[in-house]
């Protein structure tokens, strides 16, 4: 059943139906399954009831790449795609967008009540036929009404913002000005030959914070204690940084510019250089920073910095600050932040290598091997399917590197 799986993977074939048509027919599938057509019954069950199973025979194969040498092991590629799930948008509602339906569905009963009172009352003119059609809308939306209201009661119940009726893992998510009900699959790929050393799924709708788990699985998948790891903004987190470090990590991501300073054409936070000796930062104009008072933003203790008398005499504070004088936020992350910017400096092409080895599973994954959505509904077998494709690709990668013979002897051994 595992080869039958990992056969339909390779070849753009996953339906349990569309496998089992192509167990009884497809003369390569007969020889490699030795006669034996099961229906799409039992092909779909042994996904459903093997998921745990997938990624420790996904981890099985990376250990074999890692005994051929197929792994650097000195720079992992970490990134995100959001698949689509078995889950339209129509079917998947946050808090907000019930609570505008709610407002929306109270008008329009306002509406038709007042409508319906008219036509007993004789003062339109209607006959019966409309009042019949107005009672059969007020019915039709109290319904709709209560289903929305007992919707949002469980959102406000529970911790999580949004709900969705076909798969209630999935989640909504915005990738690349496109919106879509899905799952986030996070790969860590090395950058010697592009393969997969670490993948799972989860429902989180942005990178935030799975930095460190991921790259710590690919370390003990590869036996390394210190490796370097790169990733793009999305990923960009203090705690997370810190995380990396102690893990002995080192990271390398760019640093987004968050808040409206330099979307109003401002300086951004990079351009003042703090003093570590002096506890104060420089501005670009050539000022000390070092009027300094503590406040706490979000739960978090940070520092800020200021200098008023030199703000008023200032002459690029158009360019600066829009205020009587510009502050400085410090924060306790941002000694290991100002670290890994120094780092990537010294760096700067390591985020064109983590493109051109990151997307390449991405690319070949949804182009070559046509998955860009999930077949399978939950959490748990969602990542039973990831595993199965990230396998494929790993078994299709390494039949590239050294060939058929070479990877069966290495399987045989």
């Amino acid at each position: 059943m595992l080869k039958l799986y990992l056969y339909g993977y390779l070849n753009r074939v996953r339906s349990s139906r569309r496998l089992a048509a192509e167990a009884a027919r497809n003369l390569e599938l007969i020889w490699l399954l030795r006669g034996v057509r099961p229906d799409f019954r039992t092909i779909a069950d042994f996904r459903r009831d093997n998921r745990a199973t997938f990624k420790a025979v996904f981890r099985a194969f990376v250990l074999l790449c890692r005994k051929l040498d197929l792994f650097g092991r000195e720079l992992l590629a970490v990134d995100g795609t959001r698949l689509k799930a078995v889950n339209s948008r129509s079917r998947n509602f946050s808090r907000e967008r019930l609570a505008t339906y709610l407002a929306a569905a109270d008008a329009r009963l306002e509406r038709y009540l007042i409508e319906l009172d008219q036509i007993n009352r004789g003062e339109d003119g209607a006959g019966t036929v409309l009042a019949d059609t107005l009672a059969t809308k007020i019915a039709r939306l109290h319904e709709q009404r209560q289903a929305s209201a007992a919707l949002l009661g469980q959102l406000e119940d529970s911790s999580e913002g949004q709900i969705s009726l076909t798969d209630p893992d999935a989640r909504l998510m915005v990738a690349h000005s496109k919106v879509t009900v899905g799952y986030n699959a996070q790969v860590a790929v090395d950058a010697r030959h592009s393969l997969i050393v670490e993948q799972h799924v989860t429902n989180a709708c942005n990178d935030m914070g799975l930095l460190a788990s991921t790259v710590g699985a690919a370390m003990d998948a590869l036996g390394f204690e210190r490796i370097d790891a790169v990733a793009d903004m999305g990923y960009h987190s203090g705690d997370d940084i810190v995380a990396c470090e102690a893990a002995g990590i080192t990271p390398y991501i760019p640093r987004p510019h968050r808040g409206t300073a330099v979307g109003n054409g401002l300086f951004p936070k990079e351009r003042f250089r703090y003093d570590p000796d002096a506890d104060a930062y420089h501005c670009p104009g050539g000022q000390v920073l070092d009027t300094s008072y503590a406040s706490v933003t979000r739960r978090h203790l940070s520092v800020q910095y200021s200098s008023p008398a030199a703000c008023a005499g200032c002459q690029i504070k158009a360019r600066c600050t829009t205020g009587r004088w510009r502050r400085i936020n410090r924060g306790k992350h941002d000694t290991p932040i100002e670290r890994m910017a120094a780092r990537l400096a010294k760096r700067p092409g390591i985020l064109l290598i983590r493109k051109s080895t990151v997307e390449h599973p991405f690319g070949s994954i949804k182009q070559w091997m046509n998955q860009g959505a999930f077949l399978m509904r939950g959490l748990e077998k969602v990542r039973a399917e990831f595993s199965l494709t990230a396998l494929a690709y790993n078994l299709r990668r390494a039949i590239t590197l050294i060939g058929v013979p070479g990877l069966i002897r290495a399987v045989q051994a």
